[in-house]
């Protein structure tokens, strides 16, 4: 008995649970970049996804470390749940790792990402030619004594064509259409019926939505999908005909963009799809484009509270404070 008492004390204590030298409290700790192959249900079909997942806890000041070994070991419980039983949404999945996350680190909040590629089959826009995209979708979920809030996004790429330069190209046009001796009704009638030329740019958009604790809303991946491609100068497609090639073109070129079209697009479309959500809901929009034509990019973003857009759209908000993403996610909005 003795002999077992001895061996005991020398055993390790749990060095994460001591008090640390410098008693603060930690907003995340955690762990990136863990790689898995999970089954997602997308768009009402189950697939499955190379995914990287992020788990953070908030940690106490009276504990010196997190258990890092416990994030891995929640994940690979929830994953294997969604393999062997139900399968569910990223942001659902999400939400199921953060409350764990939080349970058995006994944090007072988790927060989990989960970004997945995924593949989507579209048909080129006049041939018809099958060819396959790739686009990221994003699960993430805040996981608090008040509830969890989840957020569920989507990146894609598309093209824009930039207005200013068309314009100073349609300027130039005229000029030498009159120099020609067009008349002037023929020149106005050319250039709106002919695309200009103009400079274009790579998009990049995401959108993301988010639902505040209790809500059932389901939030599709194809529908912000749409949204984000809609809202660009023309969608992409891997593969084309000359005769693709010439629409995705011609239909870039007779809807010039800026990045902040693209932004406010998304907001317009993004809340008249999820206004249902309510007022105390979130939505993101950002675009990046990648300029052709200079060696930087352009980047705009709108986000708040789908409430708060709404007003806004219709005329009847005036300014308001954008709330953030980690705000909407933490319930740090309203202050207070």
């Amino acid at each position: 008995m003795t002999e077992m008492t001895d061996r005991a004390a020398q055993q390790p204590s749990d060095v994460q649970s001591r008090r640390p030298a410098t008693p603060t409290s930690l907003s995340r700790v955690g762990v990136k970049d863990l790689e898995k192959v999970v089954r997602i249900r997308v768009n009402d079909a189950e697939q499955l996804f190379y995914a990287q997942i992020e788990c953070f806890v908030d940690l106490g000041s009276l504990q010196k470390g997190a258990h890092m070994s416990r994030f891995a070991e929640v994940v690979n419980g929830a994953i294997d749940e969604v393999i062997l039983g139900e399968t569910f949404k990223a942001e659902i999945l999400a939400q199921h790792i953060a409350e764990r996350v939080r349970d058995r680190q006994e944090g007072l909040r988790a927060e989990v990402t989960i970004a997945a590629r995924y593949p989507e089959h579209k048909h080129a826009p006049v041939s018809g030619s099958l060819t396959q995209e790739i686009y990221t979708l994003y699960g993430s979920a805040v996981a608090s004594a008040c509830g969890t809030r989840r957020v569920v996004g989507v990146e894609a790429q598309g093209m824009t064509a930039c207005p200013c330069a068309q314009e100073m190209v349609a300027s130039r046009a005229r000029e030498r259409l009159e120099d020609d001796g067009f008349p002037g009704e023929e020149i106005e009638r050319i250039l709106r019926i002919v695309p200009v030329a103009t400079h274009n740019q790579r998009g990049i958009g995401r959108l993301y939505v988010g639902c505040p604790e209790g809500s059932n809303r389901s939030i599709e991946a194809a529908t912000l999908l749409g949204i984000i491609e809609r809202s660009m100068s023309s969608e992409i497609y891997g593969l084309m005909k000359r005769s693709d090639e010439v629409e995705v073109v011609e239909k870039a070129h007779m809807q010039p963009r800026f990045v902040e079209d693209c932004v406010r697009e998304m907001v317009r479309m993004g809340v008249e799809a999820y206004g249902d959500v309510g007022g105390d809901g979130f939505l993101l929009a950002r675009q990046e484009n990648l300029e052709t034509i200079h060696r930087h990019s352009v980047v705009a973003e709108r986000y708040g509270l789908i409430g708060d857009l709404a007003s806004e759209l219709t005329g009847e908000g005036g300014a308001s404070h954008h709330v953030t993403l980690p705000e909407w996610l933490e319930g740090r909005w309203p202050p207070g």
